[in-house]
């Protein structure tokens, strides 16, 4: 009777192979520089502290501070003082959320938006760069791969 190694399965050098790319992935994409770069490549002005909090308010939004302090792994206090900065720049407006006026929501404005705007179409300059020697094939199948994985991945943690 043989006792099969999970440590030498097949799956398990391929899951060590994903961490150690997704480690890499996440050390490059939690740059200060990349967000600077970001900026910089959209054109507009904003600190860099407060750039990932303004897309994912864009892109989540509504949201409270309590799930945007967890996405970005910042204390609620820190995020609180920064989308105050983002709602006096005219970027978000904050409300009372529908089923609990107690909780207050952030929401991107018109401005917000044009500059979110801005953003994406940096980040598809950028893209297309990165991406600029692959086979549309190949593009595809990350695209659909990792949106099936952020899927599964979402659901285990749930």
């Amino acid at each position: 009777m043989s006792i099969k190694n999970v440590q030498n399965t097949p799956i398990s050098i391929q899951l060590r192979e994903l961490h150690g790319a997704l480690v890499e992935i996440v050390g490059v994409m939690n740059r200060p520089q990349r967000d600077e770069a970001m900026v910089k490549e959209a054109g507009i002005s904003l600190d860099r502290a407060l750039f990932p909090l303004l897309v994912l308010v864009e892109r989540l939004g509504p949201i409270g501070v309590v799930e945007l302090a967890d996405r970005v792994g910042r204390d609620y206090t820190t995020v609180s003082r920064q989308i105050a900065k983002l709602e006096t720049l005219g970027l978000v407006d904050r409300q009372g959320k529908a089923s609990d006026r107690r909780v207050r929501e952030s929401m991107i404005t018109q401005k917000g938006k044009t500059m979110t705007d801005s953003i994406d179409e940096a980040r598809e300059r950028i893209g297309l760069a990165i991406f600029a020697n692959w086979d549309s094939e190949d593009v595809t199948n990350l695209v659909r791969l990792m949106r099936r994985f952020a899927e599964d991945i979402k659901q285990s943690d749930a």
